[in-house]
């Protein structure tokens, strides 16, 4: 039972410390625009790679 004296208290501050990170990565916009990570990999903007040969030139 005394356990429960560190363990109650442990877990109240953790659970504030996720709440300020939370709200925290809410005004830094983390949650802004949620789609776009999952869209960059679908687009090809990467330069095509040019002969090495060429290159040693």
């Amino acid at each position: 039972m005394n356990i429960l004296l560190a363990l109650i208290p442990i877990s109240l501050v953790l659970l504030i410390i996720g709440i300020a990170a939370f709200f925290w990565a809410v005004r830094k916009g983390q949650f802004e625009n949620l789609d776009a990570a999952a869209l960059d990999i679908l687009s090809d903007d990467s330069k095509p790679r040019q002969d090495r040969a060429a290159d040693a030139d």
